[in-house]
C-alpha cells in the first residue's frame, strides 16, 4: 500500500507531467483561460488517463507479449487512446454538451496529448504491474488537473492585473507556468 502511495504522490507532485516532464502542454495552455473549462478538461483527462492505463496495461500484458510484438507497443497505445478519447467525446456531447462546446478543439486533441501516451510507455518501461499502472495513471491524471487548474486561477486574476503590453497574452501564460514548474520543483524532496 505505501508503494502505492509513492507512486501516486510522485506522479502526481515530483515528476508532474506537465510541469516537470513538460508532456501535454497544448491542452495544459490552451484550455486554462477559465478554472471550469480547466476543471472539465482535467476531470475528461483523469477518465482517459485511467482508462488508458487500464487498457496499454491489458494489451501489452495479454496480447502484445505472448505474441512477441512488444515493438507494436507505441502504435497499439495510440490506437486504444484513439478510442478512448472517441467514447468520451460521445459521452460529452451527449450528456454534458456545455462542457463539450466549452473544450472545443480541445477535446479531440487528447487523442494526440503525449501526456496520455507518455503514462503507458512509462507503465511499460518501469514495468508496472495491473494496480501500478492504474494508479501512476491515476497520479499523474491528478497531477495534470492539478496544474491546469491552478494556471487558469491565476489566468483568471491576471486579466484583471495591469500588465505591460509586451507581456500580454501568451507572454504572461508562459512565464506564469515556468514559475509553476520552479514552485512544483519544491515538491522533489518527498520521495
Amino acid at each position: 500500500m505505501k508503494e502505492l502511495l509513492l507512486i501516486v504522490i510522485g506522479s502526481a507532485l515530483v515528476n508532474n507531467v506537465v510541469l516537470s516532464q513538460f508532456l501535454g502542454l497544448c491542452p495544459f495552455l490552451g484550455v486554462s483561460k477559465k478554472v471550469e473549462t480547466a476543471a472539465g478538461m482535467g476531470v475528461a483527462v483523469i477518465f482517459v488517463i485511467t482508462l488508458a492505463s487500464i487498457a496499454t496495461n491489458r494489451i501489452y500484458a495479454w496480447v502484445l507479449v505472448p505474441l512477441g510484438l512488444e515493438y507494436l507497443q507505441t502504435i497499439a497505445f495510440i490506437l486504444v487512446i484513439a478510442a478512448l478519447v472517441q467514447f468520451v467525446e460521445m459521452f460529452l456531447k451527449k450528456n454534458m454538451v456545455a462542457l463539450y462546446e466549452s473544450l472545443g478543439v480541445y477535446l479531440p486533441l487528447i487523442t494526440t496529448n503525449c501526456a496520455v501516451l507518455g503514462v503507458a510507455l512509462t507503465n511499460v518501461q518501469e514495468n508496472y504491474n495491473f494496480l501500478e499502472s492504474v494508479m501512476n495513471g491515476i497520479g499523474i491524471s491528478v497531477g495534470f488537473t492539478i496544474a491546469i487548474i491552478m494556471l487558469a486561477g491565476i489566468r483568471e486574476k491576471i486579466e484583471n492585473n495591469d500588465i505591460p503590453y509586451s507581456f500580454k497574452g501568451s507572454p504572461i501564460v508562459l512565464i506564469t507556468a515556468g514559475l509553476m514548474a520552479i514552485s512544483f520543483f519544491g515538491f522533489s524532496g518527498l520521495i
